[in-house]
């Protein structure tokens, strides 16, 4: 078996810290997206989540190396990740360790999130469906 009824949420990705204005310029200005107007604020991490179409979301954070929320550098949930929300996320948890698959959880039920690595290495962040703000239409 494998995870199932995943949707896409978001993808993060990361600014130079001392570009917020010009990046939130670029992404409304250039690219016409629209700010969540109540991103959650997140201590010492500047950040614009940005509305795309199809209810999903651009994440960009301002961070330089290892953000202080890192518990070691290579789990850090401030890297560039893909966000995908699943119906369960303890059922998702479980299969993850039925395939033997490595991962770290971040945050409380019901808003934990759960990360791991593909085999290139790029992260991917699972969360339960309707426990973030990536859907527009859910707000």
């Amino acid at each position: 078996m494998a995870l199932h009824g995943l949707e896409l949420h978001h993808h993060a990705i990361r600014m130079r810290p001392g570009t917020e204005d010009a990046s939130l310029s670029f992404f409304r200005d250039v690219l016409g997206l629209q700010s969540d107007p109540e991103a959650r604020d997140i201590p010492d991490v500047p950040l614009h989540w940005m509305d795309v179409g199809d209810d999903t979301q651009i994440h960009v954070f301002a961070v330089e190396g290892a953000s202080k929320y890192a518990r070691v550098p290579e789990r850090d949930p401030f890297s560039t990740h893909v966000a995908l929300a699943c119906p369960d996320i303890e059922e998702a948890k479980a299969e993850l360790d039925r395939l033997g698959v490595d991962y770290w959880r971040v945050g409380r039920d019901p808003a934990q999130q759960v990360f791991l690595y593909d085999p290139s290495g790029n992260m991917i962040e699972l969360h339960q469906i309707g426990t973030c703000r990536c859907q527009a239409s859910n707000r």
